[in-house]
């Protein structure tokens, strides 16, 4: 990777995890000008909740470090990094397919998509062949659920390249669909990017924050309310972190 490319890609220290700082347009400008440079590597989304995590676990931070990119899908992460970058802004995975999606014919990019459930699966191609009538779709798999052996690993970046897709999107949460990105680094030809529940809110299943609860770092609690029963512990104890490690860090750069 060039070094111009590695400037581009700048990060910043957020809880101590290495965050790109960036922003949706500057971020899809990249990719297409240097889209070359991204094949065979992976994209993080990366929020509160994936900070935490690799700020508790070294093997998870070596994940997101070595992706191409961890893009700021949160909004604490660019509020963060705006002190040390003043344009870095959100980049959500539901709006990064949709932007890469309006751009796909243009640049003649497919697309792979592994992860979620058969069943929703078939409600995301309804959407999308509904809403990006000429996305060239290469393949749509879903997951097993269950860790995969070195040689399903192996199964699966030869599917994804037998298919020609230029983007594999992974769905199937963290930190699994980021460790699963890692794993099949240059195994493919395709740019991988892990989008969680993306799948889902394309496909119209799981509603999407309101943009004021977005603009207000909220869209956490949209999604507690939906789903208080699995997430409410995650939430508790992701957030109460993510403050506690940041007021720390902030408290070390002042003494």
């Amino acid at each position: 990777m060039e070094n111009s490319l590695q400037d581009r890609l700048r990060r910043v220290d957020v809880i101590g995890v290495p965050i790109t700082a960036t922003n949706m347009n500057d971020f899809l400008a990249l990719l297409s000008s240097e889209f070359d440079e991204f094949r065979g590597q992976y994209v993080c989304v990366s929020n509160a909740h994936t900070c935490v995590m690799a700020h508790d676990d070294p093997a998870y931070w070596e994940v997101q470090a070595g992706s191409i990119a961890s893009l700021p899908d949160g909004k604490p992460l660019s509020v963060v990094g705006r002190k040390t970058v003043p344009t870095m802004g959100r980049v959500t995975g539901p709006d990064l397919m949709r932007r890469v999606f309006e751009l796909s014919e243009q640049h003649g990019w497919s697309h792979y998509f592994y992860g979620n459930e058969q069943r929703n699966l078939e409600e995301l191609r309804a959407s999308l062949d509904r809403d990006y009538p000429h996305l060239r779709i290469a393949g749509m798999e879903p997951s097993v659920f269950r860790p995969l052996s070195e040689d399903e690993k192996r199964d699966v970046a030869e599917r994804i390249d037998a298919s020609g897709a230029d983007f594999a999107w992974i769905a199937l949460g963290a930190p699994r669909q980021e460790v699963f990105c890692c794993d099949l680094k240059e195994m493919t030809h395709s740019v991988m990017v892990g989008v969680g529940g993306a799948f889902n809110v394309l496909a119209g299943i799981v509603p999407e924050a309101p943009v004021w609860m977005q603009n207000l770092s909220l869209e956490w609690l949209y999604r507690l309310i939906q789903e208080p029963r699995r997430l409410f512990k995650r939430y508790l104890v992701t957030n109460t972190k993510f403050l506690v490690y940041q007021f720390a860090k902030t408290k070390r750069k002042r003494g």
